[in-house]
């Protein structure tokens, strides 16, 4: 057992009156056991966190870490399968290096999750998977797998393949890809259901098609790559017209259009915002209006979103500085912190494992000498599943 003694405690409950206290954090066999003030329990570890600030382990909810290494080229990319528009039986458990310096890096500076996949160069990129930043192969670091199908609108996929002389050239055949894929992996789905213990009736194995079922049956989301207002919109039409589960992903033009994706909040096909990269150049005519307002003027419209790095656009590292900026700019700290702990857990249904402090949780446990929205304030401690794996207090 170990206990943190006397940190300020920032829960990220949703409960206001246990978001913030001094107090302990009781761990034990990787979970967190209880949250109060002056825990004393005979035989535990304490370490004294006294003036120290203790929060849950950051989420990134959106990154392709693993899948471009660091410092690698060619030979450590390995996110984009850009021979094919549809490929959505890529897996990324299959082109992630947990070895990657880059892992470390991120648990360093208190990222303790992170959902990794595919680009954006296919209009369906393949099967994204959640995973802890450390462990002993990518095996033992899955949270869920998978966690989300990716698909992309907009300029990438035009772009990639208008240089091969091939569809899709226009944002009329993104739609119609992504539609065309999901219709024929339905009738794949249908016919097998149909067939039931019948083999002579089942259709051949389609690896592609069997991996959009879990799409299909709402048993994960699409994650939609979606810059654009008008992307966006697309994204959204595309979704009630199979019934699906999708999140908005960078949405980077999503706040020119509150009020039409408020009210898609309210139904349960949209698990969530996914927003970002905020650091990053506008190397594209799709981020001509990326804007750090962007969060605040979502939250003024009532929506909840997660912040991503897109890394390695912006290294993992960093997504606690891509939170603070957002403050600069109207958010609250309290929101800013929410956006990169309990709303990422929210919209990736693992709010029941990691994301706050809370009894029965994961112990994924950040510890920073300050503020942590504070860019001069470091990580001291780092804890994935109740074991410490960065440690400069001593």
């Amino acid at each position: 057992m170990i206990v943190l003694k006397n940190g300020k405690v920032l829960t990220m409950s949703d409960s206001k009156n246990e978001f913030e206290f001094v107090g302990d954090v009781l761990i034990d066999n990787g979970k967190i056991v209880k949250v109060d003030k002056n825990i004393d329990v005979d035989g535990a570890e304490v370490i004294d966190v006294t003036g120290k600030t203790v929060m849950p382990g950051m989420i990134d909810a959106h990154c392709h870490i693993g899948m471009w290494e660091s410092g690698m080229g060619f030979e450590g990319a390995d996110g984009n399968e850009a021979t094919n528009p549809v490929t959505p039986e890529m897996r990324a458990i299959d082109g992630i290096n947990p070895f990657d310096q880059y892992f470390e890096e991120a648990y360093r500076a208190g990222v303790t999750c992170a959902v990794t996949g595919p680009g954006s160069a296919n209009v369906v990129g393949g099967q994204f998977v959640a995973i802890k930043t450390y462990g002993d192969d990518v095996e033992s670091m899955i949270v869920k797998e998978p966690i989300a199908m990716k698909a992309a609108l907009g300029e990438n996929p035009k772009r990639v393949y208008s240089s091969q002389k091939k569809s899709p050239t226009t944002r009329m055949a993104n739609a119609a890809i992504l539609r065309k894929t999901l219709l024929d992996a339905r009738t794949y789905m249908e016919k097998k259901e149909a067939a039931g213990n019948d083999k002579s009736k089942m259709p051949d194995t389609d690896l592609g098609k069997e991996a959009l079922i879990p799409v299909l049956k709402r048993e994960i989301p699409l994650k939609i790559h979606c810059h654009r207002a008008d992307d966006i919109l697309t994204a959204i039409r595309i979704s009630k017209e199979f019934d699906i589960r999708f999140t908005l992903d960078h949405c980077t033009e999503g706040y020119m259009i509150a009020e039409q994706i408020k009210r898609e909040t309210e139904n349960a096909r949209l698990d969530g915002i996914i927003i970002g990269p905020l650091f990053s150049e506008r190397s594209k005519i799709e981020l001509r209006n990326k804007t750090f307002e962007s969060a605040r003027i979502l939250d003024e419209h009532g929506i909840e979103f997660a912040m991503m790095t897109d890394h390695p656009v912006t290294p993992l590292e960093f997504l606690p500085l891509c939170a603070s900026v957002t403050v600069r700019d109207g958010l609250s700290e309290e929101k800013a912190l929410k956006s990169v702990t309990i709303n990422p857990a929210k919209i990736l249904k693992l709010d029941d494992r990691i994301g706050s402090i809370e009894p029965g949780k994961d112990a994924d446990i950040a510890v920073f000498a300050g503020d942590p929205l504070d860019s001069r304030t470091r990580c001291v401690l780092t804890m994935i599943d109740g074991k410490i794996i960065h440690n400069e207090i001593g």
